[in-house]
């Protein structure tokens, strides 16, 4: 069989001539509509640009099928044999120190990848693309192992109130007591009620004085200077107030205005979840901020937040606080714009799945909204606090997201030839595949009323106060290792608490994110009713046949098994293998709770403006509800 011939080009390095090559167009990959020819803009000539950096541990090739999968665009090859000639000696170089030689092409970048042969003699690449930076970005982080995390900040790490959102948050509360007939009721949003009047006390006197009265004794505002953002912000000193054993802190958007002064109430766990994102001295996430608020606030929120800027250097604000414009949903591709981190090794901490872009909905890790004033109790009711799940979350998923890259991606890479195909390529990992969180909307209840929403939000507002659930339904899953998942760098995983309704994407990259399974639901109702514990714990997952395995435990006994090629799917199973099972006995709660699922919750609008938060959602986005809320009544009135 004849030898392929290729277009011949020459090759360069800047103005300096390299050698003759020919290349071999790739027609049967993703990129198959740029691929009928050469993706050099001079189809005669390949011009290198610069050279890629040289990699610890990862082989360029690897690299970029984890940045931008199968997307192999021609293969190109020299002419000459001679071990002498300048593109040799590049192709040596580029094999040796893990580094690729690079084609800037706008805002593409062309990697000729140095890749072994069985057959030719000669010096072989594979030109791969990607987005402009992107690269070196990622290449960094992977040789460090680190990925990306993307907090959302109101009602997930912190809850903030000025004058005005207390006076529209205490008017609404009371004139839902006036109609309320239920004194059970009534005493729980009492509570609510008190809770607001105490905080609203506190920040009537920080804005009057600077000053307040804390247990007795009198504490005053301390200035604390706030280094400069380049090109946003001069340099601000701000009137200060913490209450550290309360998790409060006042403070002053703009120290000339007073009516800009706000109570923000930190949400429990905060800090053990900070200190493992860079503990020990090594970055284990690099760390993003994408909000509806206004800038200014955004900023300052932050700061409460990373005072010692050890998450966000100061250099770095202006490009990692992403504050999201009105009508828009919240994105990846937005907040990793100037192409600092692919979006598949990215994962997002935020209390709402729906205010996300829905490619990235499969990222997202959704915690139960932080309710101060409706539930304070509710921080404190499960066995790990909201913020060391979300912790143990990004634990897992650092660690399986790097397992599957050592023992999959790398080994399988270093198998592949220059003559492979590009279908022999493996997959790559994607955070997607490795997050296992909860489903905060799963929990049902009776109670047909929400609490005032917490937050300084306006038709936010209105989403947060309609869909209430009971303390008792919140997560009751106990913690399990996941067996399977090792922790790169000999880092032991955190134990995960494994529950039932918030799945994964399949493999593609698709949602699977769909409403909760009415098995699970109804197998989680039967559980609580029960005062039973019903845990979903994965068992394995295999990569040659991408089927995962679930069991579910009722009371720690093993009561049904499912697979499926998505985790979503496995979970299903379980749950309709596991009601089976239990049929005989629990059938008289399958029918009540079915028909309860779907029942709409009365809305009780309540939408104020408060001037940091902006109102962002278009009509269609009302309909969509704000995770359940915790009654307050449930745990202090009724317990």
């Amino acid at each position: 069989m004849g030898r392929r011939v290729g277009i011949s080009c020459k090759v360069y390095h800047g103005d300096m001539f390299l050698g003759e090559a020919e290349a071999f167009p790739i027609t049967n990959n993703n990129s198959s509509s740029k691929g009928q020819g050469l993706p050099f803009p001079n189809s005669s000539e390949i011009r290198i640009d610069h050279l890629a950096p040289p990699s610890e541990r990862c082989p360029p090739l690897s690299v970029l099928q984890t940045i931008s999968p199968f997307a192999v665009r021609c293969k190109v090859q020299a002419k000459s044999l001679s071990e002498l000639s300048l593109l040799h000696r590049l192709y040596l170089s580029c094999f040796q120190e893990r580094k690729s030689a690079v084609v800037v092409i706008g805002n593409e970048e062309l990697h000729l990848v140095a890749m072994p042969s069985k057959v030719e003699k000669v010096s072989c690449f594979w030109c791969c693309s990607v987005q402009t930076g992107r690269y070196t970005s990622c290449l960094g982080m992977l040789n460090l192992r680190c990925l990306a995390i993307v907090f959302d900040l109101d009602e997930t790490l912190i809850v903030a109130n000025t004058m005005k959102s207390f006076e529209d948050r205490i008017e609404a509360l009371s004139r839902r007591i006036d109609g309320e007939n239920d004194p059970i009721r009534v005493s729980g949003m009492s509570a609510e009620l008190k809770r607001y009047i105490e905080d609203k006390d506190l920040l009537k006197q920080y804005i009057e004085m600077d000053t307040v009265s804390e247990g007795g004794r009198s504490i005053s505002a301390q200035n604390e200077e706030v280094p400069p953002v380049p090109g946003i912000q001069e340099k601000i000193v701000r009137p200060i107030i913490r209450l550290l054993e309360r998790n409060i802190v006042l403070t002053r958007i703009n120290p000339e205005n007073r009516d800009t002064s706000v109570i923000v109430r930190l949400r429990p766990a905060w800090e053990d979840l900070r200190s493992y994102l860079t503990a020990k001295g090594r970055r284990r996430f690099e760390v993003y901020v994408c909000t509806m608020a206004e800038r200014d606030y955004a900023l300052e929120m932050w700061r409460l937040l990373d005072p010692d800027a050890h998450l966000i250097s100061s250099k770095q604000l202006v490009d990692r606080v992403v504050c999201v414009k009105s009508g828009l949903k919240k994105s990846l591709q937005h907040v990793f714009q100037d192409s600092v981190c692919h979006p598949r090794m990215a994962m997002v901490i935020d209390d709402r799945l729906q205010v996300w872009d829905d490619k990235d909905q499969p990222r997202v890790h959704v915690v139960p909204p932080f309710t101060p004033y409706y539930a304070p109790q509710a921080e404190m009711a499960n066995a790990v606090p909201v913020l060391c799940v979300a912790r143990n979350v990004a634990c897992n998923v650092r660690g399986g997201f790097f397992k599957e890259f050592d023992e999959n991606l790398l080994q399988k890479i270093y198998e592949v030839n220059y003559e492979n195909e590009i279908v022999d390529l493996p997959s790559a990992p994607d955070v997607s595949n490795y997050l296992i969180s909860e489903d905060v909307n799963s929990a049902q209840n009776n109670n047909r009323e929400g609490p005032v929403v917490e937050g300084m939000t306006g038709s936010e507002a209105e989403h947060r106060m309609n869909r209430p659930v009971n303390i008792s339904d919140e997560r009751q899953t106990k913690p399990q290792t996941l067996s399977n998942r090792s922790s790169p760098d000999d880092e032991m995983l955190v134990d995960q608490p494994f529950a039932s309704n918030r799945n994964l994407c399949n493999e593609s990259g698709q949602s699977n994110l769909l409403a909760p399974s009415m098995f699970i639901s109804v197998l989680q109702e039967i559980g609580r009713r029960c005062d039973s514990k019903v845990d979903f714990r994965f068992i394995n997952g295999s990569n040659k046949d991408l089927q995962y395995s679930v069991e579910v435990l009722f009371s720690s006994e093993k009561i049904g098994i499912g697979m499926g090629r998505t985790m979503k799917e496995a979970q299903s199973q379980a749950a309709e293998n596991a009601l089976r099972n239990l049929a005989r006995d629990y059938v008289s709660f399958i029918a009540p709770v079915a028909s309860g699922v779907d029942t709409e919750i009365t809305k009780h609008p309540c939408g104020n403006e408060n001037g940091f938060l902006k109102e962002n959602y278009s009509s269609q986005d009302e309909s969509a509800k704000k995770e359940d809320l915790p009654v307050a009544s449930t745990s202090e009135n009724s317990k």
